[in-house]
């Protein structure tokens, strides 16, 4: 009988195996890509968390912690628990080091960020991180203070590909490899982007595979016109019809007008 991938898994294979991973925001996204044998998943922490699991229930699946929904290491700790108890294998988490040794302290696996982490691009933009030489130490440091602080996991975003493939070989934690080429143990990417589903900008290292704003655009046109169809056969009388509905015959129907007389 298949088990749920675990963190030991992964770590196992490091070095043998390279992952897809994909970012999903609905249940069938997540069976949809564990149909394709993509089994380790990223989502949100939203009302599809349980939805997702239970769509996905042998892959590893790492759950989103909100940057700045905790204050404290002791709330991370406690939000970290909720949402293993709610399905999650791993917490995403892109708050300091001590807030990771806390969870990690407690058993939680953790995801850890390095490289563009979009909640501080304020100090770095939105751009590629580590093409000089101080820039990309900055990089290997902030994950090595990740693997010192216990994290499992660490995604790695929109850095150099010789940047990439030397922090995968010098530490033991699983490189989650977005924008950063072949170099990390998983090639990473969001649903939302592989399906376009949004209209405007899309990052450069993203690759639209299909064009679900326009599929979504001719299903809302069958949707409005199957609407406008209803309504009209109402207006016309032509629905319902006597298959649609429910008849009691005549005697039935006069013992009930005689019930109805004591009220």
């Amino acid at each position: 009988m298949p088990r749920r991938l675990t963190a030991y898994d992964l770590q196992s294979a490091k070095g043998s195996r390279k992952w897809l991973q994909l970012h999903v925001d609905t249940p069938a996204e997540a069976a949809a890509a564990v149909a394709c044998d993509i089994v380790i998943l990223s989502c949100e922490p939203d009302h599809n968390l349980e939805a997702i699991r239970q769509a996905a229930p042998f892959a590893f699946l790492s759950v989103g912690m909100p940057h700045g929904a905790v204050a404290s290491p002791e709330e991370a700790v406690r939000l970290g628990f909720a949402m293993m108890k709610r399905g999650a294998d791993a917490v995403y988490c892109s708050h300091s080091p001590r807030f990771i040794e806390a969870m990690a302290a407690e058993a939680i696996p953790v995801t850890g960020h390095v490289g563009l982490v979009p909640n501080r691009a304020t100090w770095t933009n939105f751009r590629a991180v580590g093409r000089t030489a101080e820039e990309a130490f900055r990089v290997l440091r902030a994950a090595k203070d990740l693997e010192n602080a216990g994290a499992a996991c660490i995604e790695v975003e929109v850095v150099p590909v010789r940047l990439a493939e030397h922090i995968t070989r010098s530490t033991p934690l699983i490189t989650m490899g977005m924008g950063c080429g072949t170099a990390c143990d998983t090639q990473y990417l969001f649903s939302s982007d592989v399906l376009g589903t949004h209209t405007g900008h899309y990052p450069r290292h993203s690759k639209r595979y299909a064009d679900f704003v326009t599929l979504e655009a001719e299903l809302q046109e069958k949707r409005i016109a199957a609407f406008r169809a209803f309504g009209r056969d109402v207006a016309g009388g032509t629905y319902p019809e006597a298959k649609h509905q429910v008849d009691m015959d005549d005697a039935a129907y006069d013992r009930f007008l005689t019930l109805s007389q004591a009220l």
